[in-house]
């Protein structure tokens, strides 16, 4: 029985695993250089660039969700959504004006609790 779970699991492993695996401490010198220098400019992104990408996306993300109904939703659906401001006028039922002035007034709620958010 264990044997069987054994190589499910590997199996499974192997078929899930990322296709470019690189172990650093077979590489020689030119290669650990080039690997630096990619992942110093961002084409290979390292567990750090990773994780304050991931913190910075949940920042948005409570942001987001603390604007009140009407700004979030114009928000949402012309930067999520890619609707233009006629189609979220229709959707949302209120003018163009309100749509652009709703939105310009969400995008500077959300950078307003961003920054409050860093301090």
């Amino acid at each position: 029985m264990l044997t069987i779970v054994r190589n499910t699991s590997q199996s499974r492993l192997a078929k899930n695993r990322p296709q470019a695996l690189v172990l650093t401490g077979d590489l020689d010198e030119q290669a650990q250089r080039q690997m630096q220098q990619s992942a110093e400019s961002g084409e290979v992104p390292t567990p750090e660039t990773a994780l304050i990408t991931k913190a910075e996306a949940e920042s948005v993300k409570k942001a987001v969700a603390g604007l009140p109904t009407a700004f979030r939703e114009v928000l949402v659906l012309r930067e999520i959504h890619d609707l233009d401001y006629r189609a979220i006028a229709e959707v949302v039922q209120i003018p163009i004006g309100t749509v652009m002035s709703r939105l310009a007034r969400a995008r500077h709620m959300v950078l307003a609790a961003l920054q409050e958010s860093v301090a």
